[in-house]
């Protein structure tokens, strides 16, 4: 299966940060990011390789960006400073939780092949979005697998 993460209303480049990215953070590596797009871009799109497994709780999501702590699966939004020399440096992240995902979705998602999360990036007051993201502030859906440019 794959997860597509599909970014709007990113907040844009903000005095008090300078030149900000947000990326996809890979599992145990903070160092290691999927894709950095730029605060200022119109829209971001990740797609991540994951497996699905079923368990007695239900399907169960593993990949290299799915993060696992106490027996929550989410993925991290990173955000950070790129300096001159192109260094990513974060400030804050976001969990796209997965454990909130309907189980109908979920089970649809991986018999299709796609788990699509659409979500805009801006908080309340303006900033990058951070801490647990959860529905209503991401929107969970399946698709065929052929429907990643969608």
């Amino acid at each position: 299966m794959r997860i597509r993460i599909d970014a709007v209303d990113l907040p844009g480049r903000l005095p008090a940060y300078g030149d900000i990215h947000v990326a996809v953070q890979r599992r145990d590596r903070p160092a290691e990011l999927l894709e950095p797009q730029p605060a200022d871009a119109p829209s971001a799109t990740w797609t991540l390789e994951c497996t699905t497994s079923t368990s007695p709780t239900g399907i169960e999501i593993k990949g290299p960006y799915v993060q696992d702590r106490l027996g929550r699966r989410f993925i991290y939004l990173s955000w950070g400073t790129v300096d001159e020399s192109g260094v990513f440096t974060m400030f804050r992240r976001a969990k796209l939780m997965l454990d909130v995902i309907p189980a109908d979705v979920l089970t649809a998602a991986a018999r299709d092949g796609l788990l699509v999360g659409r979500l805009g990036l801006t908080d309340a007051q303006g900033g990058p979005l951070c801490a647990r993201v959860e529905p209503p502030h991401i929107s969970w859906s399946a698709a065929h697998a052929g429907q990643e440019g969608l």
